[in-house]
């Protein structure tokens, strides 16, 4: 298992969104997105990312009978 903690940055650049946002939504608790905190720095998991990302992924045609 890679350990590597991903950056605010990568995961800004990841979820395509801008680093203010992403620390708008760890102030706020907006999503559940869970990091780290070392000192004043908050590091992600890429698991923890990429169970984000598939939380919200919608597909379309699920929801029709």
């Amino acid at each position: 298992m890679d350990a590597k903690l991903l950056t605010s940055d990568d995961v800004a650049d990841i979820l395509g969104v801008d680093l203010h946002t992403l620390a708008g939504w760890r102030c706020t608790g907006r999503y559940d997105l869970p990091y780290v905190k070392t000192g004043r720095l908050a590091r992600y998991r890429r698991t923890d990312v990429d169970a984000f990302i598939e939380k919200r992924t919608k597909n379309q045609n699920a929801d029709r009978g």
